[in-house]
């Protein structure tokens, strides 16, 4: 199962993904057409201790966001693993609660919209999420989750040695 891994060394702060997850989530299809349209990202940066950190849904294993929805609206696909409010039978109502349950705040209310949640969806209609394309220094990363362990195995191991 892929998801998206972050490398938060790598990251500079330019936004290019928020951006680029704007453009995917637009009408036009373009940045310039989702900041006049006031599409929202649905990754954030924030700032740590002067670094900045990209932050977005982690498609947990056991969601605490599915867990509190009281609609049935956010729910995890079976074979994909995405965990997503859209496009499922059930309407989100904004009631919040998975706004409350999220255990890393990357859960938000949808500007302009009538008490309706906003989150990463994992670009299910796309092979790679914006986010990760838009990338220019790879601090976002679409890979298996068992490669995403490996790689960071050899990085610890790398630093015991050094």
């Amino acid at each position: 199962m892929k998801r998206i891994t972050v490398a938060a060394e790598k990251c500079n702060g330019c936004l290019s993904c928020t951006h680029a997850c704007m453009a995917a989530h637009s009408a036009s299809g373009t940045i310039m057409g989702a900041l006049a349209e006031g599409v929202q990202a649905r990754i954030h940066v924030e700032a740590v201790n002067g670094r900045p950190v990209p932050l977005l849904c982690c498609h947990c294993e056991e969601p605490a966001c599915v867990d509190a929805c009281m609609t049935g609206a956010m729910q995890k696909d079976p074979v994909s693993g995405i965990v997503a409010n859209e496009g499922n039978e059930q309407a989100c109502v904004g009631c919040w609660m998975c706004i409350m349950a999220c255990p890393y705040g990357v859960i938000v209310p949808k500007a302009g919209e009538p008490r309706i949640a906003l989150k990463c969806d994992g670009c299910k209609d796309r092979p790679v999420p914006a986010c990760v394309e838009g990338c220019p220094n790879f601090a976002l990363v679409w890979e298996e989750v068992d490669a995403c362990a490996a790689g960071k195995r050899q990085s610890a191991a790398k630093e015991l040695v050094a």
